[in-house]
């Protein structure tokens, strides 16, 4: 019934949800996982190797770190915008996602919660990264960058130009968040052992 779908989805939504934001809102839920680790700006990754001759290493991984550090303090903010994306999901929502092509609930989230989760997102990645100096780091490692590099700065180009770090962390932290949200929706839709609760069985079988 329609009853049913909708309050089978908004549950399977919240187990997803929850088991996502549990997963990323920790320390190392973005920096320890190959799959969602926020990587350096592209023009200060592509450097790196070559950077270890001149000493300026260390200090990009540091910078990597505290970027991935800022998206973890921002995650535990997802709960809530997301279960008001649940809550106020209609009925022809629900019925659209449960008969809907496999990333149709990931779809919904992006749809509903991106802009709610950007505002929420970015004063705490700004304080973050503010907080550990990873601001004023890179702005001194762009600074620094090419002549220290020596030969590298044809390499590294005008990378740094009008780049905004908050803007990259804010960006790959959702995709972070997105992606285990992708999985947790694949798994109820293809797992048995995923549906945890009789509702959650009767909507999508098994």
């Amino acid at each position: 019934t329609d009853a049913q779908a909708t309050s089978g989805l908004r549950e399977a939504l919240n187990v997803a949800a929850r088991k996502t934001v549990g997963r990323v809102g920790r320390q190392d839920g973005y920096n320890g996982d190959k799959d969602i680790r926020i990587p350096l700006p592209s023009y200060l990754n592509t450097a790196r190797q070559g950077l270890g001759a001149v000493g300026m290493a260390g200090m990009l991984d540091d910078l990597q770190l505290r970027m991935n550090r800022a998206a973890e303090d921002a995650a535990p903010k997802a709960t809530e915008i997301f279960a008001d994306a649940i809550a106020r999901m209609s009925v022809t929502d629900a019925k659209g996602i449960v008969s809907g092509p496999k990333d149709a609930a990931t779809r919904y989230f992006q749809r509903t919660t991106t802009e709610p989760l950007k505002q929420a997102f970015r004063p705490i990645i700004d304080r973050s990264l503010a907080d550990v100096g990873a601001v004023q780091v890179f702005k001194d490692t762009s600074a620094r960058l090419a002549p220290a590099a020596g030969g590298l700065g044809g390499l590294l180009g005008g990378g740094a130009a009008g780049f905004d770090l908050t803007d990259f962390v804010l960006e790959k932290a959702l995709e972070g968040l997105f992606h285990y949200i992708a999985v947790e929706e694949e798994a109820i839709r293809s797992n048995p052992a995923a549906r945890t609760t009789e509702l959650l069985r009767q909507v999508f079988g098994g």
